[in-house]
């Protein structure tokens, strides 16, 4: 089973509102091979919200209590993003998840790259609170820029393979 960002899959549950809907996302999902979680939505954040960034390391300094989660106005919310990442966690083990497809500069779901923690706009390597521990779980995760059928490719089985590229299957928004 595939782990997928909600806001990948249409849900409008980033911190704007919004979403940032894959078409890949949406059909795996309808598939039923895709599993979607929100670890902010799971963490008791609602949406729109106040943005939030990792300060003073990465998600993996967060787990080990060395970095903290703080919003835009100065409250720590690392509790929160903390509590997301185990329910996240639960559902994985629960779905026998393999990889996620996560959304990347989030301070929860980033693979990659994270925002720096000073709210001007500007990205370190790291990665997110969730991605963190599911990664210390055995979990593969990788960022929505990598969410495509190439890579998926060893995650689906043949039917699923072959339906991906019908176009009555199309996610059109």
């Amino acid at each position: 089973m595939i782990l997928i960002s909600a806001c990948l899959a249409g849900f409008n549950v980033r911190y704007d509102g919004g979403n940032a809907r894959n078409d890949l996302a949406v059909k795996l999902v309808a598939m039923g091979q895709a599993v979607t979680v929100c670890p902010e939505i799971m963490g008791g954040f609602s949406t729109p919200r106040v943005p939030a960034e990792i300060q003073g390391g990465t998600g993996h300094d967060v787990l080990a209590g060395r970095a903290t989660v703080m919003n835009r106005v100065g409250c720590d919310v690392t509790k929160e993003y903390l509590q997301g990442a185990r329910m996240v966690l639960r559902i994985a083990q629960d779905h026998g998840v393999t990889v996620a497809f996560l959304k990347q500069k989030s301070p929860a779901c980033g693979t990659k790259l994270i925002y720096d923690g000073e709210f001007a706009g500007n990205k370190i390597p790291g990665v997110g609170v969730t991605a963190a521990l599911l990664q210390a779980h055995g979990i593969k995760c990788f960022g929505d820029e990598d969410l495509t059928l190439a890579n998926i490719r060893p995650y689906v089985d043949a039917v699923t393979w072959e339906n991906l590229h019908h176009d009555n299957l199309r996610a059109d928004g």
